[in-house]
């Protein structure tokens, strides 16, 4: 197994590619507006598998490699309707390359609107699923690739998962692949083995429809999605490689994993 699944959270860097990558300078990047529209824009040289539209499956592995090769940061931005998808993939296309839409769980619950009844996570699916074809409507439309993914799932959230994972596996009886390109689970409040059991089971999972799973090792500091880690140890802060291995070496149990 490729550890793409580790490769994808350092591609979601907040930024757009260093200088010289899909022909755009950081310096064009602050242009003015007059400017920006007489800069000249160039997708950088793309695997042949990575075509405008949804990446999933071995595309999104080609995409991945190239990132890392190339040296460029692929933004990932979460999003919450699809003002917000339209500006992500316009904005991709005006400065020329790929990009992550992503989701969070509170995310798919506004898409689908705040009085809707979320019951067992009814409206973060809905909504989450609703914006996944919304984007598999238009991102051609646009001409970039985009990776659909979703953010920190924490334990308790585990059922919005299942109904995303459901809908993959709906979608790939017709067409030959999932719904979304990759998923992350943050289970990093549990224990170590824990953690990776329940990432194999679902990695297990989404290995029969080509899902990427990303997942989360050691702790983020400050806090975010409720977890407050203000106070943590630094060390913490750091990866631990005895994690990392263990991990690999479980992960990699899993027949034709990503």
């Amino acid at each position: 197994m490729k550890l793409a699944l580790a490769a994808l959270l350092t591609a979601q860097a907040a930024a757009f590619a260093p200088a010289g990558q899909f022909g755009v300078s950081r310096t064009a990047l602050s242009m003015s507006t007059e400017t920006e529209a007489a800069t000249e824009k160039a997708f950088a040289k793309l695997p042949a598998s990575v075509k405008p539209g949804v990446v999933t499956g071995d595309a999104l592995d080609d995409l991945l490699d190239n990132a890392k090769e190339a040296g460029y940061a692929i933004p990932g931005v979460n999003v919450v309707g699809s003002n917000s998808i339209n500006a992500c993939m316009e904005a991709a296309a005006k400065y020329g390359g790929p990009i992550m839409v992503t989701f969070s769980k509170g995310g798919g619950q506004f898409i689908a609107g705040k009085s809707a009844d979320n019951t067992d996570d009814a409206a973060s699916i809905a909504g989450t699923i609703a914006a996944a074809k919304h984007v598999r409507e238009v991102a051609a439309l646009y001409g970039v690739p985009v990776v659909l993914h979703t953010d920190h799932c924490q334990k308790a959230w585990l059922p919005w998962i299942d109904g995303l994972v459901a809908a993959s596996e709906e979608y790939y009886k017709e067409h030959g692949e999932p719904l979304f390109s990759s998923h992350m689970l943050d289970l990093s409040e549990e224990p170590l083995e824990e953690n990776i059991a329940i990432c194999k089971k679902y990695l297990e999972r989404f290995a029969k429809i080509d899902l990427l799973l990303e997942f989360e090792l050691g702790v983020t500091g400050g806090e975010e999605d409720g977890v407050d880690n203000t106070d943590v140890d630094s060390a913490r802060l750091y990866t631990q490689p005895e994690e990392v291995w263990y991990s690999y070496q479980q992960l990699s149990e899993v027949p034709n994993a990503r």
